[in-house]
């Protein structure tokens, strides 16, 4: 039981690891398009609020019984905000 334990903790690392690197990379791509575009708060409002529900609708192709519809809006807002925080940060230092 403990090595089987101690294997979920690895994996577990393991994927979070990755989506840390994910939301990075997209952050990145997303900071490159939006750069110079002299897009107004109330654009980037929307454009975080679109992507937001884009995520969530995409439930049906993705994560369909595998999740609540709950939890992958929930997973959806983390994801959506924490790439938005690293864009705005990476945009307002310019």
């Amino acid at each position: 039981m403990a090595s089987r334990l101690a294997d979920l903790i690895r994996k577990a690392r393991r994927l979070a690891s990755e989506r840390d690197r994910l939301i990075d990379s997209l952050a990145a791509d997303w900071a490159r398009a939006l750069r110079g575009q002299g897009l107004s708060p109330g654009d980037l409002e929307e454009l975080w609020a679109g992507l937001t529900e884009d995520a969530v609708r995409r439930r049906g192709d993705i994560g369909q019984g595998k999740w609540s519809a709950q939890a992958w809006r929930a997973e959806a807002n983390e994801v959506v905000a924490r790439v938005r925080a690293k864009v705005e940060a990476s945009l307002g230092e310019r």
